[in-house]
């Protein structure tokens, strides 16, 4: 009985510790910013987005809040993110929305006395252009255009013409429609034809291409595709033509993917091709966790395996070097039916977590090898690459630059950009 009473009274003394504890770790919202719109209100958004300055905040809130404005049928694109409002205090949490409502004009009618405002949105054949600039490690700089036209297929539809040069030289036409029912699956398609100088054998590999895909999202953090389609690729004197079907599941659980904190993103892939002289089974895993280790800092860990059922022409086989998988050694150092690869990277922001763009600093090591179908992982000599870069991040560009040293392989300096105006 006295161990009862001690027992008790021991929890009337800690309870109110322990309440404060747990209040005190409890994210709250004291920031709401709306970005995009033109033609909707700032204070129509918020009233549909739900949430109030002041209120608890839970990851489940975003992506309801995305719901309801997607529901709406005004916007092209809609992202409900969430910013740390302090450095110093990680319970201090800012929200940004930022939408797109697609090519809207205003007119302003003037009568009388009286003005009124209206709204214009795009019709059917208003076309679109988008500048399109890229950099890709062993492909180098890509640069070109996309025209698109959207609503011709039906609502939350659009074609679309990509048209690039230099490290990527395409032509493509792509269709791509969306449904607002839930559980309805988004369809895209096209034709393309592509040249790319591959980064082992220094040889230019055509490719002519039709496909057709589907991409289901199960919940916020599942998504799952299929594909299909057809294609002819002439590599090093052969050509094959090569109908294909694969699929492919994605686990992400990261609120915002230029700097996702505490998630993680997973992704499980298979692709089967008819190949002339015997079927090609490709397979894809690459696993990423990103751990919160102190302020801004995030430590990010990441395994790659790609493999091939049976010994696989030169065109699909695995490539093996620079950003992609073994920074510190030039892309397409060594290539397999297999390749195994593994980093560890400590990325460090610079900038205030709410400002659009995001400068920071990584320092990372990387390791990893190629093989050929028939040889044991355990008989592998793993190459390593180890060094330091800066990046930006912004809703428009992402660019990073970094210097590797590859053991037995010299120093190398790694530049890669996405650009969408």
């Amino acid at each position: 009985m006295p161990r009862l009473r001690f027992a008790a009274a021991a929890c009337i003394v800690l309870l109110p510790g322990w309440v404060h504890a747990a209040h005190a770790q409890q994210e709250v919202i004291v920031e709401i910013h709306v970005h995009g719109n033109t033609a909707t209100s700032t204070d129509d958004i918020l009233r549909t987005v739900g949430l109030t300055v002041g209120e608890p905040f839970g990851d489940e809130r975003l992506q309801q809040a995305a719901e309801r404005l997607r529901a709406t049928n005004n916007f092209e694109r809609v992202d409900v993110l969430k910013r740390y409002a302090s450095i110093d205090d990680p319970t201090r949490i800012a929200v940004v929305v930022l939408v797109d409502e697609g090519p809207v004009r205003i007119v302003i009618d003037e009568g009388g006395s009286k003005k009124s405002t209206r709204v214009l949105r795009g019709r059917v054949w208003n076309l679109m252009f988008m500048p399109m600039l890229s950099a890709e490690d062993g492909y180098g700089m890509t640069y070109g255009a996309r025209f698109s036209v959207i609503d011709v297929v039906g609502k939350n539809s659009r074609i679309s013409f990509p048209l690039t040069w230099g490290g990527d030289k395409a032509a493509a036409v792509e269709v791509e429609k969306g449904f607002s029912s839930r559980g309805a699956p988004r369809l895209t398609g096209g034709a393309m034809i592509q040249r790319r100088t591959h980064p082992y054998y220094d040889e230019d590999a055509d490719r002519s291409r039709v496909w057709a895909r589907a991409d289901w999202q199960l919940g916020r953090p599942v998504r799952v595709g299929t594909t299909g389609g057809w294609q002819e690729v002439l590599f090093l004197r052969d050509r094959a033509d090569t109908p294909l079907v694969g699929a492919d599941i994605v686990f992400d659980t990261r609120l915002d993917p230029m700097l996702p904190r505490n998630a993680v993103y997973a992704r499980a892939a298979v692709e089967h091709f008819r190949l002339p002289d015997l079927p090609l089974t490709r397979t894809e895993l690459d696993a990423r966790g990103y751990i919160g280790v102190g302020g801004q800092r995030v430590l990010v860990l990441r395994g790659l395996r790609e493999a091939s059922d049976r010994p696989a022409p030169p065109y699909y086989q695995w490539i093996l070097g620079g950003d992609r998988n073994l920074r510190g050694f030039k892309a397409g150092t060594a290539v397999g039916d297999t390749l195994v690869a593994a980093s560890a990277e400590l990325r460090t922001p610079l900038t205030s977590p709410l400002r659009i763009a995001k400068l920071g600093v990584n320092i990372f090591v990387d390791t990893g090898v190629a093989y050929n179908k028939g040889q044991r992982l355990s008989d592998q000599t793993f190459e390593t690459g180890t060094g330091a870069g800066v990046w930006l991040a912004a809703a428009l560009v992402h660019l990073h630059l970094e210097v590797a040293h590859g053991f037995g392989a010299g120093t190398r300096a790694h530049f890669g950009m996405g650009f969408l105006f």
